[in-house]
């Protein structure tokens, strides 16, 4: 198992996904289901990609800024 750190841009920004999954084909297959739970309206997505990836194991995480 994998965190994913996913840049995701939308039409008029960008966004981050931070997601956990077995390979990089499943972390991709969740980003439609976060933004459709996150965003009132879908936004339109042009671009998505892995930032970073690390070994999901205790104390795994990422700063955001």
């Amino acid at each position: 198992m994998y965190l994913y750190k996913l840049e995701i841009e939308l039409a008029d920004r960008i966004v981050y996904l931070i997601a956990a999954a077995e390979g990089d084909e499943q972390a991709f297959d969740q980003v439609e289901g976060h933004l459709a739970r996150h965003f009132v309206k879908m936004p339109e997505v042009k671009q998505t990609v892995i930032v970073e990836k690390k070994r999901l194991e205790k104390g795994a995480g990422y700063v955001i800024g």
